[in-house]
């Protein structure tokens, strides 16, 4: 019985060994699972590639919008609506037609505003600013992921389905004025432009694509008159 007892005693080692080796094994094994799966989900990220081409599938498009401006040292938000086009690959118009009509049209590297029955007309290379802004919206809408890279460093989450593209400024005079501008819709669709300046004012712009004519916006009085320019750029004289 002693050696018997001793025999189980001197086993007990070679089995807990046996019992280690077996779920280093099975540790191992999972780790390795996890680690494709990892993978797997990776590869099946939307990327940015992907997005570009689902929105350049639309070559031109009209769409209603609403916004609104929240701006330091005022009581209520800036609100602004109207209409939006497009046409790839470089043309896009903004009408705004409450609380004021006015309109600004960018025709490739030119800029034309109009306000009051008067038209002012620029270059946009002279602002490096408003081409920034500007790129950010006619580059996602025409799905032109060159142009928005060059101020912008995109990152996309989400899927095809429902997607957000946010665009972090990647020049220093850019990142003075501007945050981020993030991007949000649906399958070939821009839903909404969420504009955060450097400053703490915000421009949220909520889109809603036209199938055919849509309704006449009705203007709402006592509502401020937002600029027709992007976030920083100064307006023109009257």
């Amino acid at each position: 019985m002693i050696f018997g007892m001793k025999t189980r005693w001197l086993d007990r080692p070679r089995a807990a060994g046996r019992r280690g080796a077996v779920r280093q094994g099975l540790l191992a094994t999972f780790a390795a699972v996890a680690l494709l799966c990892a993978s797997a989900t990776a590869q099946a990220a939307f990327q940015l590639d992907e997005l570009m081409a689902l929105l350049a599938r639309n070559p031109s498009g009209e769409a209603r919008f609403s916004e609104q401006r929240t701006v330091k040292g005022l009581d209520a938000p800036l609100v602004s609506t109207g209409t939006l086009s497009f046409a790839a690959p470089d043309r896009f118009v903004r009408h705004t037609l409450t609380p004021r009509a006015e309109s600004m049209s960018v025709d490739g590297k030119i800029v034309t505003l109009t306000r009051g029955g008067r038209s002012r007309t620029m270059v946009v290379d002279a602002m490096p600013e408003m081409e920034a802004i500007v790129e950010a919206v006619r580059g996602t809408l025409t799905g032109n992921a060159a142009s928005l890279k060059l101020h912008f460093k995109p990152v996309v989450t989400g899927n095809a389905d429902a997607w957000t593209l946010e665009l972090l400024p990647t020049e220093p005079r850019l990142q003075y004025l501007l945050s981020s501008v993030r991007l949000s819709g649906r399958a070939a669709e821009l839903r909404t432009v969420d504009m955060r300046l450097a400053d703490g004012d915000r421009s949220v712009m909520r889109i809603e694509p036209l199938s055919g004519p849509g309704p006449a916006l009705v203007p709402t009085p006592g509502v401020p008159t937002p600029s027709v320019l992007p976030p920083g750029v100064p307006a023109s004289k009257p």
